[in-house]
């Protein structure tokens, strides 16, 4: 009996594990939502869904792009997709304010909808773990806010766009429609 019960005990502790190993690496990380906090498992929240991964600031030249992801998203999220937002403050300080104060400019200006995470570190050398593994998966890392990365249903990253390339970009949208039909 005893035996038996050491067997499920060990089965039932590699079960993380398990999930953890099935989880393509994009998705493979816990981020925490914008003021509240809260822990997101990203595989067991978006693997499925085609997912656009954006780093922001809400004092740069490219702020005007939220316009356009809360386009892009409220237009396909229906049929799969995701914005995720991740506020940071690498590139000269273009993203000083709280938590509070992002999601509440975000809202008023942009009418933003779509997810958005606490404040996080994207260049290389700084890189929190989830824009580590982007930026060394698809060999770019952000240069400067509102770069793009692409994963498909599959938690596989397709596509890493510059900061340059607009949310509704006609190449970006076509990427995201093919991957919605997958």
């Amino acid at each position: 009996m005893r035996f038996i019960l050491l067997l499920i005990s060990l089965f039932l502790y590699s079960l993380p594990s398990l999930a953890a190993a099935s989880c393509p690496g994009p998705l493979q990380h816990t981020v925490k939502t914008l003021v509240e906090n809260n822990p997101v498992d990203l595989c067991k929240s978006y693997l499925g869904k085609v997912v656009l991964v954006v780093n922001t600031a809400s004092k740069c030249a490219y702020t005007y792009q939220y316009e356009g992801l809360e386009a892009v998203y409220k237009t396909y999220k229906e049929q799969g997709l995701v914005v995720l937002g991740f506020p940071s403050n690498d590139f000269s300080a273009q993203e000083p304010g709280t938590e509070k104060t992002i999601r509440n400019f975000c809202r008023m200006t942009y009418g933003v909808q779509f997810p958005m995470f606490s404040k996080t570190r994207v260049i290389q050398r700084n890189a929190d773990p989830l824009f580590a593994t982007l930026g060394k998966l698809s060999g770019e890392f952000p240069r400067w806010n509102f770069h793009k990365y692409l994963i498909n249903r599959k938690g596989e990253l397709v596509g890493s766009y510059g900061s340059h390339v607009e949310p509704t970009d006609a190449q970006l949208v076509n990427k995201i429609k093919l991957l919605l039909k997958q």
